[in-house]
């Protein structure tokens, strides 16, 4: 009698990678470290909880509405800025 080995397409462990753009790691990604009030960071826990999104996803989501909200010549200004800094390094 022969065997017959099904192989089942392998999965990789762990999580898969959840940067923005597909194939991104977020353990590439630098690291922010602040200080908030403790309600703010009580908040920030519920919205991902409540949202399933993770933390960072809730900050950039916040950080992205802040900034549509600026009037254009703000939000050139911090185009621009934000530009030269990532070029900078």
């Amino acid at each position: 009698m022969s065997e017959h080995h099904h192989e089942k397409a392998r999965r990789r462990t762990g999580r898969p990678p959840a940067g923005v753009k597909a194939g991104e790691k977020v353990k590439d990604y630098p690291q922010l470290s602040i200080r908030v009030p403790v309600e703010l960071k009580a908040r920030l826990h519920a919205l991902s909880a409540v949202t399933g999104l993770s933390q960072w996803r809730v900050i950039v989501e916040a950080i992205n509405c802040f900034f549509k909200d600026l009037p254009p010549t703000e939000r050139d200004q911090v185009d621009g800025l934000s530009e030269r800094l990532m070029r900078a390094g």
